[in-house]
């Protein structure tokens, strides 16, 4: 024993790299589980509420996150999209992040193409607009006004999906995927309290704490954490996806790192000389 620790200090760093990385890339390429994932009661709860909707409602998809959130972000966005389709439900995608348009197109084309929806008839994304609060005020006198066009320039009244919707009071349910301002809070402050739209909010990991108030008050009626939120989500919905990839991942280094500050710390111990007491 004290042979093998004593040749572990002697161990070449770059094979423990090559071993987080093997336990890194190997889950998610292939799909590995290490453990099923448990979804948590504010991951319930978001789940139900989209569940509860009568199939053809309207919901408003807010993806206000940009690519430095894209970890978190991203896998909750792709699996409410995906959640909504399936369910035949109209989304309205509206982004107040500069850099969120892109990131909800991707979300809604793959989410389309699984479920056979086309845009403008099933699905829009009306795209990014500054003004933060302003926007969310003007929205509930008129959505149409406050974004004429879609982002690809094709006018509202155009769009089969946008038929008989003016504000907020066609819209069923609010979906906000946020990484900070303006996002989930202003949403509740400026639409759930002052419109009363039923919400749901996906959020960072360390921002999460932040909205377990409005969670609790009922203001949110699920809350998705951070890709373990997202991973939770994807289970629920039965599509286990990349947040559920990389949390296998992370788990595995985590374990693995873990082992290894043990047995360095193991190895480090001070060797008692022969013959000494």
């Amino acid at each position: 024993m004290i042979e093998t620790l004593g040749r572990l200090r002697d161990l070449d760093r770059r094979w423990i790299f090559l071993a987080v990385a093997l336990l890194v890339v190997v889950p998610l390429m292939t799909g590995f589980h290490l453990a099923p994932v448990k979804p948590s009661m504010r991951a319930r709860g978001f789940y139900d509420a989209i569940e509860k909707l009568p199939e053809g409602s309207t919901v408003l998809l807010a993806g206000d996150y940009d690519p430095g959130t894209i970890a978190e972000n991203y896998p909750m966005h792709l699996t409410a999209a995906r959640h909504l389709l399936s369910r035949n439900m109209k989304i309205i995608a509206v982004e107040l992040y500069p850099g969120g348009p892109p990131l909800a197109d991707r979300a809604l084309h793959l989410a389309a193409s699984e479920y056979g929806k086309r845009e403008g008839e099933h699905y829009v994304n009306l795209g990014f607009k500054s003004g933060n609060e302003v926007v969310m005020s003007q929205m509930g006198s008129s959505i149409t006004r406050t974004f004429p066009t879609d982002r690809r320039g094709v006018p509202v009244s155009q769009l089969p999906v946008m038929r008989g919707v003016e504000n907020f009071q066609q819209i069923a349910l609010l979906v906000s995927v946020s990484a900070g301002y303006p996002g989930t809070k202003e949403w509740v402050q400026q639409v759930v309290s002052r419109y009363h739209v039923p919400m749901v909010a996906g959020v960072t990991a360390v921002s999460a704490p932040e909205y377990y108030p409005y969670l609790h008050s009922g203001q949110l009626m699920g809350l998705l954490g951070g890709m373990a939120g997202a991973a939770e989500y994807e289970m629920l919905v039965k599509k286990p996806g990349i947040a559920t990839r990389a949390m296998d991942a992370q788990s595995l280094a985590h374990v693995f790192i873990a082992i290894m500050i043990l047995l360095g710390n193991l190895a480090a111990l001070p060797q008692r000389a022969p013959g000494k007491k």
